[in-house]
């Protein structure tokens, strides 16, 4: 696995043995950054279920500013560190191990672009939707990945889908923007 682009374009990074992660696929990751391309300059970034970092690292690279990586795992929590370190990202990030939906109930707000990719088909979309929802800033990005077949609400508070993505029979993005001030979120 690579970084795509940026000043990191090229960058090898380290992924989890076994089959507890399952890393974006590289067209997928492709499409989300040219989704988010002109939201990422200076944003300060949170990636969910981070696994590897991947998500996280390659917005790093496109001119995000920090980044908080959340995993339950500690064998990620540590494959995410070695990758930090190795792309020299270390002041800029934080890796926290714990439980994404415990971390949420007490994480800091202002967010600009959040990444979620949790295991599939264990109902936790939803609910780190409800949690991080307040965490967002006015005109935040979250990008979920999630099981095909999957429907989510339309809107989830100050949260409304921008735009929905299917690639196969397996795997499904939403994207929602947050917005407080009632205006269709495509302006």
């Amino acid at each position: 696995m690579r970084v795509i682009t940026g000043n990191l374009k090229g960058k090898r990074l380290k992924t989890l043995d076994g089959l507890d992660t399952r890393p974006t696929q590289d067209r997928i990751k492709e499409a989300i950054f040219s989704i988010i391309q002109f939201d990422l300059q200076s944003a300060a970034v949170l990636d969910l279920f981070a696994g590897s970092g991947q998500l996280g690292i390659e917005a790093m690279s496109r001119g995000a500013k920090q980044c908080i990586f959340v995993d339950k795992s500690k064998d990620a929590c540590s494959v995410i560190k070695d990758n930090v370190d190795s792309c020299k990202l270390g002041s800029a990030t934080k890796t926290i191990n714990s439980d994404v939906l415990s971390y949420l109930r007490t994480a800091p707000t202002g967010f600009n672009i959040a990444f979620l990719d949790p295991p599939y088909e264990m109902g936790l979309v939803l609910k780190t939707l409800e949690l991080l929802e307040p965490k967002m800033s006015e005109g935040g990005i979250v990008v979920c990945e999630h099981e095909a077949g999957l429907e989510l609400p339309e809107v989830i508070g100050n949260l409304k889908i921008r735009r929905k993505y299917g690639y196969g029979k397996k795997v499904a993005l939403t994207v929602y923007t947050y917005n407080t001030e009632g205006r269709d979120s495509d302006e």
